[in-house]
């Protein structure tokens, strides 16, 4: 795939944001239906396999069956061609409504709960795994935003954080559907290790649910790893999961703030269209975690909204999983999947240790 420059890559990107259903409903609809069809028969099939399987998240059977598509012979020409503009609008559009419809997960209240002990702990376990995480992808050599995204995704919550920084910072195609593809894997990998851990560890319910919640990736990872030891396990899981899922907006403002000043000097940039430093989900995102915390939300809404977020993720995510390339993940003679699974250990620790140190 050929290379873009900066300059050229933000303003391809602009133009990108403006390609949506106001820009001629009738051409918009032509070029993207199929690839939205795709999407609404992956996703009900997706439901259907957590279903079956309830240990299987529904985000990470989109994902799997989005790489399927795309890796299949016949199947990928299509997903390649007719299906491609479709699936791209859903990996990129799709994402950040279900990034904002997350915000009425969180509640301010069920944090400051944890106590400030506990929250200092997860706050440092995240910069820690992020910072941790970069390194190890630079000392891989991983490519363009690969990094930050990896390193974004790892730390706080999964496919979702990825989009949100990679619509932030505009990052090529390429650059994303890599981390989703390693932080899918590793999260997978997470649901099926962790539970063989528990007893060896010597860790209670509560304990193990704390470290599920510190180090796993995916909210419906975490629920899926959380729920072999019990309600209790899974409550604090969730609680200190969404704790991390709050540092996704100050990480986000923070990538903004950078990209604007990287993108915004040096020759070739005149003209060009800034990123935002705080984009319109991420706004839109800490709304709803105000409206949550603040107003007694019904619980009838709260799920209208769970099972609305569930279906547009897993949209965005069978889209973003259907740009994947098996040869991508082993190139290099399978750089990226080792880095992966050193980051997974990374976090895995840091998220003991965090256990540990507020057993203390």
């Amino acid at each position: 795939m050929a290379e873009r420059t900066p300059g050229k890559a933000v303003h391809q990107d602009a133009e990108a944001d403006t390609d949506g259903p106001s820009h001629g409903a009738g051409a918009w609809l032509s070029a993207n239906w199929p690839g939205l069809a795709a999407c609404a028969i992956a996703v009900p099939l997706s439901f259907a396999v957590h279903l079956l399987f309830p240990s299987i998240p529904v985000m990470t059977t989109a994902v799997v069956l989005g790489v399927l598509s795309a890796n299949i012979p016949g199947l990928s020409n299509l997903v390649a061609g007719t299906l491609q503009k479709g699936l791209g609008f859903a990996g990129k559009k799709l994402m950040r409504v279900g990034i904002v419809l997350l915000g009425l997960k969180l509640s301010i209240v069920d944090v400051l709960a944890l106590g400030w002990a506990t929250f200092a702990v997860v706050v440092a376990i995240v910069l820690l795994a992020f910072g941790g995480t970069y390194l190890l992808c630079k000392a891989f050599k991983l490519p363009g935003d690969q990094p930050l995204l990896v390193a974004t995704g790892f730390s706080i919550c999964g496919a979702s954080a990825i989009g949100a920084m990679s619509a932030v910072r505009r990052s090529k195609e390429e650059d994303t559907v890599i981390p989703v593809a390693l932080v899918t894997l590793c999260g997978t990998l997470a649901i099926a290790v962790l539970p063989l851990l528990m007893v060896p560890l010597g860790l209670g319910q509560e304990a193990f649910g704390q470290w599920v919640g510190a180090s796993v990736h995916d909210v419906g990872q975490v629920v899926a790893t959380a729920q072999t030891a019990g309600a209790s396990a899974l409550a604090i899981a969730i609680v200190i999961k969404l704790t991390r899922v709050l540092t996704l907006a100050p990480m986000v403002a923070a990538a903004g703030i950078i990209s604007r000043r990287t993108q915004g000097t040096g020759a070739g940039h005149e003209g060009l269209k800034l990123p935002p430093i705080i984009p319109g989900f991420i706004i839109g995102f800490v709304a709803l975690v105000a409206v949550r915390s603040i107003f007694d939300v019904p619980a009838e809404l709260l799920d209208a909204a769970t099972i609305v977020q569930d279906i547009v993720l897993a949209a965005a995510l069978f889209g973003l999983g259907s740009a994947v390339r098996i040869r991508q993940l082993f190139a290099s003679k399978g750089a990226s999947i080792l880095m992966a699974l050193c980051a997974w250990a990374l976090i895995a620790g840091l998220g003991y240790a965090g256990v540990l140190l507020l057993q203390l």
